[in-house]
């Protein structure tokens, strides 16, 4: 199998290709944003993929236009999607909305596998114990206990060095909305900015 992986955070990315890697089966590509993936799936010399799976939360994704987006530029290749915040809602809409899959980054490897073979076979694939799980109740890190639902999606768009206008863009926000998303959850977290509040999150591993 010949799959093309798009992430923006360099250890997923790598992470999740050893796993795909490690029995033989698979040799992965890496993208770190939707416009190099994009770009990789419309190369006319390139060669075929046979299974693209696309972080949710990345740069240019814009959620379900990202997704189309890349749906259109694989042809008949099938496009899934792997996250690590992303709810119950958010899968069940990426599913309706024509995504090979939508795979948790918590997936054990050998699981991750076969969720890999499974949509590069042309079958759509979600977990069905993490399916059908509350996702909304409370978040079990620390950090993310003290945020909203909202405030997290934002934060995460800091943590990617967003500017609040990509903020607004990527979640239907206005920009003035951002700005107060940024300035509750500097005080929430008792940092001294938006980069201050960035690296809270990362250093409690919320993303």
């Amino acid at each position: 199998m010949r799959i093309l992986i798009a992430d923006d955070h360099d250890l997923v990315r790598e992470t999740l290709a050893t796993f795909l890697e490690k029995d033989g089966e698979a040799q992965v590509v890496m993208a770190s944003g939707l416009d190099e993936a994009l770009g990789l799936l419309r190369a006319e010399d390139a060669e075929p993929f046979d299974l693209v799976l696309l972080d949710w939360s990345m740069p240019g994704m814009k959620g379900l236009d990202g997704l189309a987006e890349a749906r259109a530029a694989a042809g008949t290749t099938p496009v899934g999607i792997i996250s690590g915040t992303a709810t119950r809602e958010t899968a069940e809409a990426a599913l309706a909305a024509g995504a090979a899959g939508f795979v948790p980054k918590t997936l054990p490897a050998k699981s991750m596998r076969n969720a890999v073979r499974f949509m590069a076979e042309g079958e759509q694939f979600a977990p069905v114990r993490w399916m059908t799980e509350v996702q909304e109740e409370a978040p079990a890190n620390p950090l993310a206990e003290r945020l909203t639902p909202r405030e997290r999606d934002v934060l995460g768009g800091l943590c990617r060095g967003l500017a609040n206008k990509e903020i607004a863009l990527e979640l239907d926000l206005q920009e003035v909305t951002v700005k107060l998303h940024v300035k509750t959850i500097c005080r929430k977290l008792e940092a001294r900015n938006r980069t201050h509040a960035a690296m809270i999150a990362r250093d409690a591993g919320l993303f």
